[in-house]
């Protein structure tokens, strides 16, 4: 395997995440220094957390989230005064509490410098074929791609998610929270 993975958590106590239980292979404490550090979307951090990221990074090849992952690396710092992305749900959420980033919207991944943050869960697919093919090359990608049985081609071109490069407009019909631009849904009475 070109890539040697693990998981890395404040103890190695099993983890349940949607039903599935994950046994993590290193702490924060005793982990190996990584070359690439993926954060996954995910409920809660801790300072443990943030700080083994934020020591990790400054010598990883790239330091990347996926999804609203994002929110877990703009809370070490590391993203401030840099472009990132999230979930297109998450672009206002991200821009407000993170002020200091300059939200990209419409782009399946952004880099910059070692760090590197994906838009919703396929983009962080397009962001490892991206970092396989900094590794390997494109054939590698490509390859890699095919063998995933993955047909989408945003690695190859990051702005490809124009989709959701503006902001829904609220209407009667589908209401949006002005705080957060989710669709509100009536509760049933």
């Amino acid at each position: 395997m070109p890539f040697q993975t693990y998981t890395v958590a404040e103890s190695t106590q099993p983890v349940t995440l949607g039903g599935i239980k994950i046994i993590p292979d290193y702490t924060f404490a005793n982990a190996p220094t990584p070359k690439i550090v993926v954060i996954p979307a995910q409920a809660g951090q801790t300072e443990a957390m943030l700080n083994w990221i934020h020591k990790a990074t400054k010598t990883t090849d790239v330091t990347m989230s996926v999804c609203t992952g994002a929110f877990v690396l703009a809370s070490t710092g590391l993203l401030a005064g840099k472009p990132a992305t999230t979930h297109h749900s998450s672009y206002k959420s991200l821009a407000i509490q993170f002020p200091d980033i300059t939200v990209q919207r419409g782009a399946r991944f952004v880099e910059s410098g070692n760090m590197a943050t994906s838009g919703g869960l396929t983009s962080g697919i397009d962001l490892a074929l991206h970092v396989v093919e900094r590794y390997f090359g494109r054939k590698v990608a490509e390859d890699t791609a095919y063998l995933l049985e993955y047909q989408g081609t945003g690695w190859t071109d990051p702005a490809s998610n124009a989709t959701y490069l503006q902001a829904a407009a609220s209407t009667s019909e589908h209401p949006l929270c002005p705080v957060c631009g989710m669709e509100v849904v009536p509760r049933p009475r």
